[in-house]
């Protein structure tokens, strides 16, 4: 089974979903995942195990060249393939990050129902992108129930997708705490309006006409590595904002390609280009100090890990002072590393896959560290330690990930983060 397989089951609801845990191991299989699973000495030290036994056969280094210096074609050929096929929109991340739809009303799933978060005067408003959230949370979670970990021990994906389980009910309180999150920078809003078809009164421009495109528009996402749009497209659907501006870029043309051809896509409010972000000196349609959030997630891991500190002062630097990256990739000892067969590692903790991409895995203080040797603030460094199970084939599989929220502070400007 793919490791794509796996992480399309794979949901960290942190406030909302993020309580269900397991006190009594003999109901392990009672559920489909169980939150905040500690790990023992025994397991923390076979894991140290497997990767020492990983390290003493390394790839060798004119392969290792090959994979750095052709990293685009691997990326290309794997969306020559799968085309928008393989990876599940990502419509859980509204909960993960509210910035996401900052001063709009915001989807929360609540248990069996739906109801939503109100920013400003839309109670009256009904957004169907929840009802589909929890179509796909049963989808994936028969998925779930019918998957073994057998097969391909380069287990690969470049998205986590939600865990499947059932929705536990937020309370009050856990609903003003994402509110009191959510950065207004627009006090006329339009409300929601999600999945629905495009306004039909939004022009079909470029989005050329000012200076760069979007310029004029007052609330800017980037997302770093787009894939085909799963994180994009969903954005644009859960909101008729008139002031949001989503630009999109990727490694791959051929992923850029696919957005383009969306039927979803609408230049004037959205923009998609390639941009190598390793490539410090390229030049992008976009200025410096221009964006409110950055979603980079599982993006940075398949980065060379020399080049990574130069790709988070690069968007860093692109970030205006207030603005957030959220971030959100492997952790330290997830199944996906302690899977991989000896031969496919290329260093300490970074290792490549079968089909030529390459994944590393961090941990908390290598993040932490980054980003604030970046000039970035930070606002969550949370790891999630998920155990996932397969009810049917009494299988337990451990997983990790590294979620963050880094700021720029109000006083730094693109100058200072960029020497950083």
């Amino acid at each position: 089974m793919t490791e794509q397989a796996l992480d399309i089951v794979d949901n960290e609801k942190r406030p909302q979903f993020g309580n269900r845990i397991l006190t009594d191991p003999k109901n392990v299989f009672e559920h489909n995942a169980w939150d905040n699973v500690v790990w023992d000495e025994k397991q923390e030290e076979e894991a140290r195990r497997i990767t020492s036994q990983q390290l003493s056969t390394l790839v060798p280094d004119h392969d290792k060249e090959k994979f750095e210096d052709n990293a685009f074609e691997y990326w290309n050929e794997f969306y020559m393939q799968h085309q928008n096929r393989f990876f599940k929109d990502r419509h859980w991340l509204f909960t993960e990050f509210p910035e996401l739809l900052a001063g709009e009303a915001i989807p929360v799933s609540v248990g069996k129902s739906a109801q939503i978060v109100n920013q400003g005067n839309h109670s009256h408003q009904v957004v169907d992108v929840v009802k589909q959230h929890e179509q796909e949370m049963k989808k994936l979670y028969s998925l779930e129930c019918n998957m073994g970990v057998e097969g391909n021990s380069d287990i690969h994906s470049q998205d986590t997708q939600p865990i499947i389980k059932e929705s536990p009910t937020c309370s009050t309180e856990e609903i003003n705490k994402i509110c009191s999150n959510v950065k207004r920078d627009d006090t006329d809003l339009r409300g929601v309006k999600a999945h629905s078809h495009m306004d039909q009164e939004v022009t079909q421009s470029d989005g050329k006409e000012d200076g760069y495109p979007g310029e004029h528009k007052k609330y800017k996402i980037l997302e770093v590595g787009c894939g085909v749009g799963n994180t994009v497209f969903p954005i644009l659907q859960a909101t008729n904002n008139p002031d949001l501006m989503v630009y999109c870029c990727d490694f791959s043309m051929t992923a850029i390609d696919l957005v383009k051809e969306h039927p979803d896509y609408n230049p004037s409010r959205c923009h998609a280009f390639v941009w190598d972000i390793t490539d410090l000196d390229a030049s992008i349609p976009l200025p410096k100090d221009s964006l409110d959030v950055i979603i980079l997630i599982f993006v940075l891991s398949a980065i060379h890990p020399s080049k990574m500190q130069g790709v988070v002062g690069c968007l860093a630097s692109y970030l205006r002072p207030g603005g957030v990256i959220v971030f959100r990739d492997y952790g330290r000892y997830d199944m996906a590393q302690l899977r991989f067969k000896p031969g496919r590692c290329l260093s300490e903790n970074f290792y490549v896959r079968g089909d030529g991409t390459r994944v590393y895995f961090f941990t908390q203080d290598e993040l932490r560290d980054m980003f604030t040797r970046a000039g970035l603030v930070e606002d969550q460094n949370l790891i999630d330690r998920r155990l996932q199970v397969n009810r049917g084939r009494q299988l337990k599989m451990y997983r990790v990930w590294i979620q963050c929220k880094y700021r720029k502070p109000i006083h730094q400007s693109s100058e200072t983060a960029a020497s950083s």
